[in-house]
This record gives structure tokens, C-alpha cells and sequence, in this order.
């Protein structure tokens, strides 16, 4: 018998706990698994994606993603963009109501933008606005008054957006959970308790009704949702932290989705559940440019410099793409040949130029990753080339996420490892990301350069000029000043039920499940 199969079928004896509880109806429910504790439900404070996967299906906003990943019309029926770029009017839908009875107004979305502009707020996400007329300025506390900024509810209805410049994703922004409505009058009431089941109002196809820390989230269906009540009565979201003890509840029919572990992908290729699908999302490691020996360019151009990333395809076995750039595959500007290419000797002499002769002098290095298995093996991989090429011990820290996420703020690491997803599908999303305005740039590197070239491209008309600037830039970010070391894209490697109708798979890896069905 196989090494995972007896793993798995370890598993399955041990793992009862769900099963005894199936007080709910298999063909109403939608069950999967989350990865953790989700750290908020505040949309205005929420970066992660276990977060945003909950956010996602409590909430909407002015527009959607279509089956394309193209914005259409949500909350907003419509919208029109002037001539010159710069100002937007959306106009919103008569019949959406929270689900206390009140009706969802442009007021609300006024408030959520500027509450997410707010420096009391201090969201990781404010950045996202900064393409609004005093966004930047507000956020930083430049100017004190939230009326000067260019977002203002005109009527109930209507909601006007003014920008400083052309950006040409910007209906794309208001697809995404930061800039979701929300209720001035329960959050100023409740304060940080605003997320509670008991408090917490919202106007997405399902309402929070059950949240068990550390167990489960209970989603119930919407009755009064404007696109019509969902198929589904509810959806339960069980805290397992576990690849492999996910996978076992799956093959127990405790969950209908899952995602499968590198170990499991080729055992299940062949099985009628296996579904498989590109992903927008990059996977890296970090540096603290701030923190010895990381704040030598050199020494950050080495280390990327002796890892060879063709061997993590093998390892995961998921059909990732190795990548020493960072515009994701699939994007406008994707250039594979942008990039620190593996070349061990050249790494040494790097390394030695920058004072550390073989290795000799270094401070102790960690790196630092949140608990998963495939994060391990990755960070494992990486020690031992880095052993190998540059005769360099690291050590390795491993952290559950919610610590993980508060260390990255509170005390960096020398490297650590993060992930990125597309919030919107366009090169901007994961450029944006390490500029020095960026909440989600933990590296504390700034490059004035790079933040305008970054600027330009965002409002830049022609494709041809928009994928120079950004090949100028990449090479800044992965080949000159190297905060960050690109390791791969990732894939999506899932099994679902043949029992689940309408679940689609999409290179953002959105769920929405308003529309899925159980058969």
C-alpha cells in the first residue's frame, strides 16, 4: 500500500468528531474547510484569504466579477466614467437591504471608503483607494478633513468617485471586500464587537448565524437578497488546520470541497473528483531590508541567486510555475525572462563582495513561515540549498497564522514567506503591492523609482508602453534592489463532490455560492 494511502486511512479511523454532529441537512448544506481561525470579519481590516473567503459570500459590493473575471454591475446597476478618466458616478439598485430591513445607499459606501482611509483604521488596504482625489493624503494625515476627499454620496442612489488619475482597473477595485458597504450607526453602537452573529447586519446571499471559535462558521441563507435567496440553506466553514485531516473528512462526506496536499495530488489525478485550475496567485519569500545582513543588496541578490525553483514543481506536484518574476502568469506583463537566474558560483562571489566570504561572518538567519505542510517543504527545500550552494545554516520558525500575521507588523523576520493573490485581475494588483505606500509591503523597502513607474503604468492607455514600464519596474523589484525572491505561481488542485452543481473554478479562486446547488 501506498506511503499516503496509509496515511489517509490513519486518518479516517481517527477522525469522528464531525460526523457524530450531522444535525444538518446534507442536501441544504455546503461544507468546507478553512485553513484557521479567520483573524476579522471587518472588511475594512481583513487581508487574509481565510478572512475574505467568509467576507466574500456575507457581502457584495458596487460590481462582481462575470465568468471572465470582467466587473459587472452588483450593488451598482450602472456606472459612467467622463471623458478624461478622472470621475465615476455608480448608480445603485433600489432593492438591496441589509438584513435588519434598512436600505443599502451610497451613503454607505461613503462611509466604508473613507472609515477604510481613516488612519485611526490603520487597514492594510487603504492603498487600494489611493487612486481617489485626496486619498493619500487623508490616509496619511496630510489633511484632516474626510470632505475633502473625492468620494461622495450625491443621493441615496448615487454615488460620484473622483479621481486624481485615470486608472484603468479601477471598476475592478469595487469588486473587491475592502471597499464593501458598511453601517456607520452598528459600528460606531458595538464597536470592534460589530462582527458578532448577534450585531453583525450584511447584504450578500448569506448571513452569519454560528461562529464556534476554532471549530465553525455558520452561514444561513439570505432571504431577502436582492439577486433572490440562494439554492443552498447554509454554509459550513470548519477551522481545520490540517491538509491531510481535511482531505480525510472529505473522503468521510464531512466536506464537499478540499484542497488536496502535495503528497495527496498524485494519488487523487485520476479520480472523478479531482478538479485542476490555473491560479493567479504568487508565492515568495521576503526579505527585512531593514535587518542585517538583509540590508545589502548583494546579499539579497545571492541568496535568491542560489535557489534553483525547478525543483519545487517536482516537490509539489500541483503544476506550479517555477518564477523569478512577479507579474502572475495569465496577466498583462507576464515575462518569465525578468528575474535572478540560479547560478551558485556567481551567488558566492555576491556574497563575498558583500563582506561574507563563504558564508563567514553572517548573523544567525531564520526564516519564518506559518504552519502548512506545503510551506514546509518548500522552507525545508530552500535550507538545504541554501546549505548546499552557499554553505549557509538557516534556521526555520514555524508559527500559527494569526501569530504569523502580527509578527510580520510587529517584528519582521530577516525572510519570511507570504503569498499573493489577484484581488483584481490586472498587473497593477501585484505591482502595488511593494510600493512604499503599500499596507501588504512587509519588506520596509521603498523605492521612489519604483513607486512611479508603478503610478505611470496604472493610468499608461497603451498596452505595449504599460508592459515597459512594468518590465522596468519588475526588474527593480526582482533583479536590482530584491526585496522579494518569486518562487513559483501556484495551481489549484482541488476534489468536489459530484453532488455540488455550479461551483465554479476561476484563476482568483473566488467562491461565490450563491449560485451552487446540492444535488
Amino acid at each position: 500500500m501506498k506511503p499516503f494511502v496509509i496515511v489517509l486511512f490513519l486518518l479516517l479511523a481517527a477522525t469522528p468528531f464531525l460526523g457524530c454532529q450531522k444535525k444538518y441537512d446534507a442536501k441544504s448544506a455546503f461544507k468546507m474547510s478553512l485553513s484557521s481561525e479567520p483573524p476579522t470579519l471587518d472588511w475594512s481590516l481583513a487581508t487574509d484569504n481565510v478572512s475574505i473567503r467568509v467576507i466574500e459570500n456575507l457581502m457584495e459590493g458596487l460590481a462582481e466579477y462575470d465568468k471572465n473575471l470582467r466587473p459587472i454591475p452588483a450593488i451598482a446597476k450602472r456606472w459612467e466614467i467622463s471623458p478624461n478618466g478622472l470621475t465615476y458616478l455608480f448608480h445603485l439598485r433600489d432593492d438591496v437591504y441589509w438584513t435588519d430591513g434598512k436600505q443599502v445607499t451610497a451613503h454607505d459606501f461613503e462611509y466604508s471608503w473613507k472609515r477604510l482611509l481613516n488612519p485611526l483604521t490603520a487597514s492594510e488596504y487603504a492603498y487600494f483607494l489611493y487612486d481617489i482625489k485626496n486619498a493619500t493624503e487623508y490616509n496619511s494625515g496630510e489633511i484632516q478633513d474626510s470632505t475633502e476627499v473625492g468620494v461622495k454620496a450625491i443621493d441615496n442612489n448615487t454615488l460620484r468617485v473622483t479621481l486624481k488619475k485615470p486608472a484603468v482597473y479601477f471598476p475592478s477595485i469595487t469588486t473587491f471586500t475592502a471597499t464593501f458597504p458598511q453601517r456607520k450607526d452598528l459600528i460606531e453602537r458595538y464597536q470592534e464587537r460589530w462582527t458578532e452573529p448577534a450585531h453583525l447586519v450584511v447584504c450578500g446571499p448569506f448571513r452569519l448565524t454560528e461562529w464556534r471559535h476554532e471549530y465553525r462558521l455558520i452561514l444561513t441563507a439570505n432571504n431577502g437578497y436582492y439577486g433572490g435567496r440562494p439554492p443552498l440553506d447554509q454554509l459550513i466553514f470548519y477551522i481545520v488546520e490540517e491538509d491531510t485531516t481535511a482531505l480525510a473528512l472529505y473522503e468521510t462526506g464531512d466536506l464537499d470541497r478540499v484542497g488536496l496536499p502535495p503528497l495527496a495530488i498524485p494519488y487523487y489525478r485520476n479520480h472523478p473528483d479531482y478538479r485542476h485550475g490555473p491560479f493567479l496567485r504568487g508565492y515568495y519569500y521576503g526579505f527585512n531590508v531593514k535587518r542585517s545582513p538583509f540590508n545589502n543588496a548583494k546579499v539579497r541578490q545571492a541568496f535568491s541567486m542560489a535557489i534553483h525553483r525547478g525543483e519545487f514543481p517536482a516537490i509539489l506536484q500541483g503544476g506550479e510555475t517555477p518564477a523569478t518574476s512577479w507579474i502572475a502568469e495569465g496577466l498583462l506583463g507576464y515575462n518569465p525572462k525578468i528575474g535572478i537566474r540560479f547560478n551558485p558560483p556567481e551567488a558566492r562571489r555576491l556574497l563575498a563582495e558583500a563582506g561574507y566570504p563563504d558564508g563567514k561572518g553572517l548573523p544567525p538567519i531564520t526564516l519564518a513561515f506559518n504552519t502548512d505542510p506545503t510551506n514546509r517543504l518548500i522552507a525545508e527545500n530552500i535550507q538545504a540549498q541554501w546549505k548546499k550552494h552557499l554553505g549557509i545554516e538557516v534556521l526555520l520558525d514555524n508559527m500559527e497564522w494569526k501569530v504569523y500575521l502580527k509578527r510580520l507588523k510587529e517584528d519582521t523576520p530577516q525572510i519570511f514567506r507570504l503569498g499573493w493573490g489577484a484581488d483584481y485581475p490586472d498587473p497593477d494588483n501585484f505591482m502595488n503591492l511593494f510600493t512604499s505606500a503599500s499596507g501588504n509591503n512587509n519588506t520596509h523597502w521603498e523605492n521612489t523609482v519604483y513607486d512611479r513607474l508603478i503610478a505611470d503604468a496604472a493610468s499608461e492607455q497603451n498596452e505595449e508602453k504599460r508592459i515597459a514600464l512594468y518590465n522596468q519596474a519588475q526588474r527593480i523589484l526582482t533583479e536590482t534592489d530584491v526585496p522579494i525572491m518569486p518562487l513559483f505561481f501556484s495551481a489549484q488542485n482541488l476534489l468536489i463532490k459530484p453532488s455540488i452543481e455550479a461551483l465554479e473554478i476561476n484563476a482568483m479562486d473566488l467562491l461565490y455560492l450563491k449560485r451552487v446547488r446540492k444535488r
